[in-house]
């Protein structure tokens, strides 16, 4: 499967509705994985925010996306906003293969080390043990971030 970095009016749509299908993310977080999207409709290359796309070959929907971008103020530090992939595409190697192709893209733009956020809920575990398999190591943790009982984990990996 290859991947597309254009950013098209479709992709809000789609984003919403591929972050929705997760049931991971609360009503806010969605919209602010959306709002990204649109921020990057709006202001072109100018955006903070890059993306990947993994479209459907079956339909019009997507199979899953990663959002990232350089961490201001860094000489070469990125921020992964999101990762995601399709329920129904799930284990099948396409979210290590999105990771895979974000870590290229960062290092085209000079980027040495990746930065991803993740909740310490014990529902995330899985999400958490994708981030060590693909080789990131826990740099902090802040308990009760997110809410009481929900630490954030901030995981980074040298490209």
């Amino acid at each position: 499967m290859s991947f597309r970095a254009e950013v098209r009016a479709t992709d809000t749509a789609l984003v919403r509705r591929l972050v929705t299908d997760t049931g991971f993310f609360r009503h806010d977080e969605v919209d602010i994985a959306v709002e990204l999207v649109d921020d990057a409709i709006r202001l072109g290359e100018a955006s903070d925010y890059r993306f990947l796309f993994a479209d459907s070959p079956e339909n019009s929907s997507l199979s899953g996306y990663a959002c990232f971008g350089r961490v201001p103020a860094t000489k070469s530090g990125f921020d992964l906003y999101w990762i995601a992939v399709a329920p129904s595409t799930q284990r099948h190697g396409l979210g290590s293969r999105l990771m895979a192709a974000t870590e290229v893209a960062c290092r085209a733009e000079g980027g040495e080390r990746l930065y991803a956020d993740t909740s310490g809920r014990p529902d995330y575990a899985p999400t958490r043990a994708f981030y060590h398999r693909s080789g990131f190591v826990v740099a902090a943790v802040f308990p009760d971030f997110y809410a009481d009982g929900d630490d954030k984990v901030v995981f980074s990996k040298r490209l």
